[in-house]
């Protein structure tokens, strides 16, 4: 006689996804998979094959990540309604379960609220049931960290502010140069499809966890632990990581960097090459895939550009920059100024740096590989407030940060007999206009004071000097700690330090008479009357026509004052490495007394045109000597920045979710030449998956407009971005918001 099956006591299970997800704001990446932040409860509908009496009867509960779950370390939780699973003395992150008001126990329909603990890891879950003798899978889902629950490590109480750094899926990354701030649409694409698998593949790949995988899933428990596996893994320095970095003109087997518009293309490229980095990224771009990766995640991220930043390869932030005679520089320097340079912030608490909270908040993470780590290319979490009282001494990374924003620099003239004079020392240069996106709109907002105390105040004199005196080796072997001595202790051991060693300004000018460099005699110049430099504008810099500027001369001089005069242009690479020598020129000119005295300095588009298309700005350097006394040297330098010509985005007609939008892109060739190679690539989360278009080649002085239509598949405010590419012009942009109804 054949056996009878045992009838399972579990009938159904319903996630409600789409309502949990709502719920916990992450409807916008599915309505159909589970995915909860933790600190937060979501429900569950099980219905039974009986009547369930919580009094006689335990419903246990098993909540598991990683393969090699471990409740001592976080990673198998044991809970059950009533809560008398058995569990290790040391178990952490246990989940909790309640059965609602609104069940019907006696029928079998159990509403219960399951609540992820907030220190829980985060990862894809399986979370099962067991009744008596039957179990049964509940569901499969992902636990995120969620900036919205007090008890969480990444809790942001802003509203506005958690809706911008976590829910934005549009920002702008900022550009160009201190004197010629740019932006460029960004697209984050947290919530496109694939984006959780892509996410969990990120930490998956990273060599900590391929070493050790059951304390590595453990650890995504802590933001901060996270967020440096996430920095590490978007550069591929050291391990199968999303982007490959390229700092010259040479993309062969790629994109240049400037191509990419969002992050989405770049991460799904990743995926499904099979881990393989994608070519190529610079440091806008490494930092925009970072920002989509931590929102996903749920840690709160922001982009931010920091102009004429330094990168101190000997770490006595101090940047030495070297000029020749005729303007133009001659001897290589370990240390570069960029013209910019883009990280992320990541909002989290740091109870590992202080218990009072005082190193809580926004922390620098940098994924541009630079400098390695603890061995391996990746930046931070570096606290801002520890940057900004220059405590160098802490983890991680905050030396080199503070470099980027506070190193000094010293300008050097090289003559022709090898020696050096010390032009100027200046302690203003590095770490300008520091810029993100302002919460809930795109205007730009400086946020410079929470990296530093206002330029020449006597408070962030005393802080540099602070930074000066700490010891980075703790930083790197053991964290440090906060008992290091304070500003204030310091601060006597450095006058002390100056009073030994020469007068405080010789020792902020990183100098004295008489001293030796690298072997070649040094001497400062101390002139007798300065002669102030600066350039002006004569018309708005554009790719396409002549750059036309102005040298204005002045001094407080009583006598008339020959000069000579040397011009020189440099195509420049944004990491502050010059390119090519576009042109230099040389004149004499007399400076009267009280007078200001124009040079004209016109850079033809026919000359800088070859050298411009991959190059990112124009350094114009004026060397001025008096003749009376060549020893007496001036300088004055001017990041030029050539704005793109004009493209048009409009679209067209109705816009509605999966309905064709007509669009169209309009761009006119400004230059004597036909442009060849010529493609536009349309991209937009929610809109249009990253396509490109071959296009015909363009005449001198012709216009072209380009109608097509896309089909988006989400409703909401989205932005399209065009993206116009050629021989001659590279990666032109424009965008424009469109509003998509349901």
């Amino acid at each position: 006689m054949a056996a009878v099956e045992k009838q399972s006591i579990f009938k159904s299970v319903d996630v409600h996804s789409s309502t949990n997800n709502t719920e916990h704001r992450t409807v916008e990446i599915s309505t159909t998979r589970l995915i909860v932040r933790r600190g937060r409860s979501f429900t569950l509908t099980v219905r039974l094959n009986q009547p369930f009496h919580a009094g006689r009867q335990a419903l246990a509960f098993t909540a598991t990540t990683g393969q090699h779950p471990s409740e001592d370390l976080g990673t198998e939780s044991f809970f059950g309604i009533p809560d008398v699973a058995p569990r290790s003395p040391s178990a952490k992150a246990v989940w909790k379960a309640e059965l609602r008001q609104s069940s019907s126990p006696l029928i079998g329909v159990l509403i219960l609220g399951v609540t992820p603990h907030a220190d829980a890891p985060v990862g894809e879950y399986k979370l099962s049931a067991r009744l008596g003798d039957d179990d049964t899978v509940l569901a499969d889902l992902v636990v995120l960290f969620n900036a919205w629950c007090p008890d969480d490590w990444v809790f942001l109480a802003d509203e506005d502010q958690r809706n911008e750094y976590v829910l934005n899926e549009q920002g702008v990354i900022y550009q160009g140069s201190g004197n010629y701030i740019s932006q460029t649409t960004w697209d984050f694409g947290q919530f496109e499809d694939e984006m959780v698998n892509i996410c969990m593949k990120v930490l998956d790949q990273n060599h900590k966890h391929l070493d050790d995988p059951a304390n590595d899933v453990s650890a995504r428990c802590n933001p901060i632990y996270v967020s440096r596996v996430v920095s590490a893994m978007i550069n591929c320095e050291d391990d199968r990581g999303v982007l490959q970095g390229c700092w010259d003109s040479s993309f062969f087997g790629g994109y240049s960097p400037s191509h990419w518009s969002g992050s989405y293309a770049i991460l799904r490229r990743w995926l499904y090459s099979g881990c393989r980095p994608v070519k190529y990224g610079q440091c806008w771009v490494f930092a925009g895939v970072m920002c989509s990766v931590m929102r996903l995640l749920g840690i709160p991220c922001r982009v931010v550009t920091n102009y004429q930043s330094a990168h101190d390869n000997n770490r006595n932030l101090s940047i030495d920059v070297y000029h020749a005679d005729y303007g133009v520089r001659e001897k290589e320097s370990k240390d570069s100024v960029w013209n910019f340079h883009v990280w992320v912030e990541g909002w989290m608490r740091r109870p590992d740096m202080a218990k009072d909270g005082k190193y809580d908040g926004w922390q620098v993470l940098d994924p541009t590989p630079q400098e390695k780590s603890e061995n391996v290319y990746c930046c931070g979490p570096a606290s801002v407030n520890a940057i900004l009282n220059g405590e160098t001494h802490l983890k991680y990374d905050i030396p080199f940060v503070f470099a980027e924003v506070n190193a000094d620099c010293v300008d050097w003239l090289i003559k022709a007999d090898g020696s050096k004079v010390k032009i100027f020392s200046d302690s203003k240069r590095v770490g300008q206009n520091i810029s993100t996106k302002s919460v809930g709109s795109n205007k730009r907002l400086n946020i410079t004071d929470t990296y530093k105390h206002q330029e020449g105040s006597e408070k962030e004199r005393t802080v540099f000097k602070y930074a000066l005196t700490r010891d980075y080796s703790r930083a790197e072997e053991d964290g440090g700690t906060e008992d290091e001595g304070t500003e204030d202790e310091v601060e006597d051991e450095v006058e002390n330090e100056v009073e030994d060693g020469g007068t405080e300004d010789e020792v902020e000018d990183g100098g004295t008479d008489g001293n030796e460099v690298n072997g070649t005699a040094e001497e400062v110049v101390h002139p007798p009357s300065k002669v102030s430099l600066r350039f002006e504008e004569v018309s708005t810099p554009t790719d396409g026509k002549d750059v036309s500027l102005k040298l204005v001369m002045r001094s407080d001089s009583a006598v008339a004052r020959p000069l000579s005069v040397n011009i020189s242009v440099q195509a420049m690479r944004y990491n502050g490495s010059p390119a090519a020598t576009i042109q230099t020129e040389a004149t004499e000119a007399t400076l009267l007394p009280g007078k200001d005295l124009s040079v004209p300095v016109l850079v033809p588009f026919s000359s800088y045109h070859k050298h411009m298309v991959f190059c990112e700005s124009m350094k114009v350097s004026a060397m001025v000597a008096d003749k009376r006394d060549p020893a007496n040297a001036y300088l004055a330098v001017d990041d030029v920045v050539l704005r793109d010509p004009p493209i048009s985005v409009t679209v067209s007609g109705e816009t509605r979710v999966n309905r064709e939008v007509n669009v169209e892109v309009t761009f006119t060739n400004p230059i004597q030449e036909t442009l060849r190679n010529c493609s536009l690539t349309l991209s937009g989360s929610g809109l249009i998956r990253h396509t490109q278009y071959s296009l015909s080649d363009m005449k001198p002085n012709t216009r072209i407009r380009i109608a097509l239509f896309f089909v988006p598949y989400k409703s909401g405010e989205k932005t399209l971005v065009a993206d116009f590419d050629c021989s001659s012009f590279r990666d032109i942009k424009g965008s424009c918001t469109v509003d998509i109804k349901p």
